[in-house]
């Protein structure tokens, strides 16, 4: 049995732990699938997932943060990965999001997205939060605005994945903590 490596967060449908090799055979079919993978760099072998599991969970053990395995509350299965990020060289301190296509359009990644700005602005401390998109993802634009997010500007990711040129949405502590004051009151 794995030991817990972080928090686990609860939103009304999604209950958002770190991942574990529990979680290999569902996350692999998501990177397997080219249509899911288009907006992140692309398919990888399971073998390369593996890798990219156990580097979330040594992120975990190193700096005290990484993405989340998503699990819809409902029926317990993996409908993907989100959460903050922030890897060597990367334009600032990033809450992702990726869903597996069945469960894209049920508004998961906007409702994991939330709860993982509120645990990175209270607990990580964090003065700012960006997403990075590449320009042609509209669906990942939606969802930065839904969060309150707005355009800041173009940069690039580092080494391996330098050839992307991506926009870089956020916004700052004192802009979201604004906006979910004036959401309470609307």
């Amino acid at each position: 049995m794995a030991i817990p490596i972080g928090p686990t967060l609860e939103t009304e449908r999604l209950i958002l732990r770190p991942p574990s090799l529990q979680d290999l055979d569902a996350w692999s079919a998501f990177m397997a699938d080219e249509e899911s993978t288009r907006y992140l760099g692309g398919t990888q072998p399971r073998s390369a997932v593996w890798r990219g599991i156990t580097c979330m969970a040594g992120a975990w053990v190193l700096e005290g943060f990484a993405m989340f395995s998503v699990i819809e509350k409902s029926t317990g299965r993996w409908v993907g990965r989100l959460g903050p990020w922030r890897p060597e060289g990367w334009p600032g301190s990033e809450i992702g999001w990726g869903i597996i296509r069945e469960a894209e359009g049920r508004g998961y990644a906007t409702e994991g997205a939330k709860a993982c700005m509120d645990w990175a602005f209270s607990t990580l401390g964090w003065q700012e939060v960006i997403h990075t998109i590449l320009p042609e993802n509209q669906s990942s634009k939606t969802v930065a605005r839904k969060l309150g997010s707005r355009y800041l500007r173009m940069d690039q990711l580092p080494a391996p994945m330098d050839h992307f040129n991506v926009e870089v949405w956020g916004q700052s502590r004192e802009q979201w903590q604004s906006s979910q004051i004036s959401s309470n009151f609307c």
